[in-house]
């Protein structure tokens, strides 16, 4: 029941968030850390350019709700701050996508094919779901290829996307990316959980719905504690909006209750 009373107090009553999330951008940049997105960092690894520098890395995974996540974009503009920003299929913007990358952040694929395939599919077990991992996989680049068309920029950098449905399977989209020549196809050089990233920092910091926000710490408290930060927010995390929040939820419990 507390489960339940925390997820409509996070969908429906949370105060916004968002100027806590300006106030960390500050208190990073007083510390001395320069903020940029996952694409920069990863650029900067085989130089080792943030071996010793304190670094911020910024991720915003867009779930859902492109109101807030054009709200973070103009926050961290005025702040001078690049993040990578994470679009699924059914949050591409690309007008905000072209401007993010104008502005010198990163827009990119929030990819979920292995999830959509198999409650597309109802596939339930994950030994069937891997025996369609070719299918899963062109239609992955499909989708890829696709969107970067339309943004006429070179996506290099994806994050995959955490549904419901792999929690079931117990597989992660990762999997998709285990392919070598897949990513040498479309030009991917990092999975935003990629080892070569995630070793490369110091800690790895995700939000929380209410009450927790931060785990495994909260950012704020990350500074000065240690020198390179990998941090990913969602939009749904800083702001309720209700009419985007009641759609997901309705259509999750649709998607559970077909699949």
């Amino acid at each position: 029941m507390k489960t339940l009373i925390d997820r409509l107090y996070s969908d429906y009553a949370m105060p916004s968030q968002l100027a806590k999330h300006e106030s960390a951008i500050v208190a990073a940049a007083d510390a001395g850390y320069a903020q940029i997105s996952v694409r920069e960092f990863v650029r900067g690894l085989p130089q080792r350019a943030h071996a010793h520098a304190r670094t911020l890395v910024h991720r915003h995974d867009i779930d859902t709700d492109l109101r807030t996540a054009r709200k973070l974009f103009e926050i961290e503009k005025r702040h001078q701050v690049r993040s990578s920003f994470y679009f699924r299929l059914s949050t591409l913007d690309f007008r905000l996508m072209h401007e993010i990358e104008e502005y010198g952040g990163e827009a990119s694929y929030h990819y979920e094919e292995l999830a959509t395939f198999a409650k597309r599919h109802r596939i339930k077990r994950p030994t069937d779901v891997m025996s369609r991992l070719p299918e899963i996989k062109e239609e992955f680049a499909s989708n890829f290829l696709s969107i970067e068309r339309t943004l006429g920029s070179k996506m290099t950098t994806v994050a995959s996307h955490g549904d419901f449905a792999n929690r079931r399977l117990k597989l992660h989209n990762t999997i998709i990316l285990g392919d070598a020549a897949l990513r040498t196809m479309c030009g991917i050089t990092c999975e935003a959980y990629d080892a070569v990233l995630m070793n490369n920092t110091d800690i790895y910091i995700s939000d929380r719905p209410h009450p927790q926000y931060f785990y495994p710490t909260t950012p704020r408290d990350a500074l000065g504690r240690h020198a390179r930060i990998y941090l990913l927010t969602h939009p749904r995390q800083f702001e309720t909006n209700w009419i985007e929040n009641t759609k997901e939820n309705l259509a999750r419990l649709y998607q559970s209750l077909i699949w």
